[in-house]
């Protein structure tokens, strides 16, 4: 199917495990009741928890480079320098 297919409330009852493996190959659903549409079952966007070593160079090879004398200014300029005691009284 392509798009986003409609469903009754009573298919997604009959048919729940078809739909929710169709929902989680990544298919989007609008869920009607009575002939409304009521609501939509989408997948999740999953975050990556890895990046394969070649997509990070190629990222880093373009990302802009650092003025670490500058970066440590701000830090200076911005930085609370005086530690607070949580214990003090």
């Amino acid at each position: 199917m392509s798009g986003q297919a409609e469903i009754t409330q009573r298919d997604l009852r009959m048919r729940s495990k078809e739909i929710m493996d169709a929902v989680q190959g990544g298919q989007s659903f609008t869920v009607t009741r009575d002939g409304h549409r009521i609501g939509e079952l989408i997948p999740l966007r999953r975050r990556r928890r890895f990046v394969p070593r070649e997509e990070f160079a190629a990222m880093s090879r373009t990302a802009p480079t650092i003025s670490l004398e500058a970066f440590r200014a701000d830090q200076d300029t911005f930085a609370d320098h005086e530690l607070d005691d949580s214990y003090g009284r």
